[in-house]
């Protein structure tokens, strides 16, 4: 999700509760290549009460036919692809294009009509944190690199921490060392003068703490006055939790930090677009479900949007073979974390014949967080009003017995339904998040902590399909 988001489950019955555990089967996750954690698999029947449901559902016989297929198991393992294989994928790098090109060979692989839709983005800088004596694994260790500092380099020198990173904080030698300094905003070009001058190797930039659930977000540092004359040494911005660790590791000993920095020029980044014509033919209506697939620096993006993506990966699988009247299409956006571009830029292409078609887009951003406050799912629309997107989906949640989970249609845009809404599409965004606000967020959002072990619940995944599952159905068949 391209700003700032959070999440909490309702408490079901006591009854309902301990069915669920006791029905409750668990998942091992790799966890950086070695441990495993485990994860609470749902195992609910279709006429069970669902975990944060106020009562049974009540399904119609076209609802039992997702519901019987949907799995947040068979989801997790296109998730652990993403977010652990690919790991970060930036808009228009190799990592975004891997996973363009796997999400592309799944939907081929269902039978959709299956194209790749190539858009000009921004350059992007990024830099790579590791250590001859290993860095915690259950981190992602990407952070930004600034582009006025030196590029496609490699450094590596024992860690300081100088703190302020005035004069006076300095040690009396620090060359060749990798220096760790507080970032303020209107002090960064002194504060890398200053390392340069006393020798230092690479800066590492360690941003302030935000307010709890928030956590500052890898970045990378801009410096406008060496913008001619870029500065000799790296310069990166490492996220919150990337702070905490490295402080935790220098007060623990003396250790070695590698600092490899990358520019990445001329970028191309991709939207995937899967279609399967509906029995009205090509010229008929046209059912969307989509998620960016994209994430920011450092972030694995587990929850924003891994989850999003492999929903409709499932939901793809699920309706493959299903009879629906309208055309079905999945769309999974690149470059999102940008300011919406990629569905932005496929909306710009559709004659207003082709934006005539939609019946409605179900945008999903955010469906499986595990933080425990994340006990709302929000119906949030660009423009505040009900929809075709939102009305579906309050009825399918209706008759799944989540009705006070529920949030009413809420204005927010900050998601690819954004796009939709902007030239009169029936479109939403789909998220767990806090119930106070949308803009409650769960601490991982945006950070090396978006991973499957620390953010996914497949609890909330469950549902999140069968919400949208059972809502796009209705609206298709």
């Amino acid at each position: 999700m391209a700003t700032n988001h959070s999440g909490h489950p309702a408490t079901p019955s006591a009854e309902s509760s301990r069915a669920a555990v006791t029905r409750r089967r668990m998942l091992t996750v790799a966890l950086g290549g070695a441990a495993t954690v485990a994860l609470p698999a749902p195992a609910w029947a279709a006429t069970d009460q669902r975990p944060g449901a106020v009562r049974p559902p009540d399904l119609t016989p076209d609802d039992r036919k997702v519901i019987a297929q949907v799995s947040a198991e068979r989801a997790l393992s296109h998730l652990r692809v993403l977010s652990e294989d690919i790991g970060p994928r930036i808009g228009g790098t190799a990592s975004e294009r891997r996973a363009a090109d796997y999400i592309a060979r799944q939907l081929d692989h269902l039978g959709y009509d299956t194209q790749l839709q190539p858009f000009a983005v921004a350059d992007k800088f990024l830099a790579q944190l590791s250590s001859p004596t290993g860095l915690p694994t259950d981190l992602c260790w990407q952070v930004g690199a600034s582009p006025h500092a030196a590029l496609d380099t490699s450094v590596s020198g024992d860690v300081v921490d100088v703190g302020a990173g005035a004069a006076a904080d300095y040690p009396a030698d620090v060359t060749g060392r990798i220096v760790l300094i507080n970032y303020v905003a209107s002090q960064r070009e002194q504060l890398v003068a200053t390392a340069v001058a006393r020798g230092a190797a690479a800066v590492v930039f360690l941003p302030a703490d935000l307010v709890y659930p928030r956590s500052a977000s890898a970045f990378s540092p801009t410096l406008p006055g060496s913008a001619s004359s870029p500065v000799p040494i790296p310069v990166v911005g490492v996220a919150q939790v990337q702070k905490q660790r490295l402080r935790e590791m220098l007060a623990a000993g003396r250790f070695t930090l590698t600092v490899e920095t990358s520019a990445h020029r001329g970028l191309t980044s991709h939207n995937v677009i899967g279609e399967r014509v509906g029995q009205a033919g090509a010229d008929g209506p046209v059912v969307m479900v989509s998620a960016h697939y994209d994430s920011v620096i450092g972030a694995p993006g587990a929850n924003d949007d891994g989850s999003g993506t492999v929903l409709c990966l499932e939901l793809a699988r699920v309706l493959r073979a299903i009879p629906v009247n309208a055309t079905v299409r999945f769309a999974l956006w690149g470059s999102e974390e940008q300011g919406l571009i990629g569905s932005r830029y496929h909306v710009a292409q559709l004659p207003q014949a082709e934006r005539d078609r939609f019946l409605a887009v179900y945008q999903n951003d955010m469906v499986a967080t595990s933080w425990d406050p994340a006990t709302r799912y929000w119906l949030l629309s660009f423009t505040g009003q009900a929809n075709r997107a939102t009305d579906e989906v309050s009825a399918a949640a209706a008759r799944l017995g989540y009705d006070s989970r529920i949030s009413p249609v809420t204005l927010r845009g900050s998601s690819d339904h954004q796009s939709f809404q902007e030239v009169g599409i029936a479109s939403a965004n789909f998220s767990w998040r806090g119930e106070e606000s949308p803009a409650l967020l769960e601490p991982p959002y945006h950070t090396p902590a978006d991973t499957i072990a620390k953010n996914i619940s497949l609890e909330r995944l469950q549902v999140s399909l069968e919400l949208i599952g059972c809502a796009m159905y209705a609206t298709a068949r």
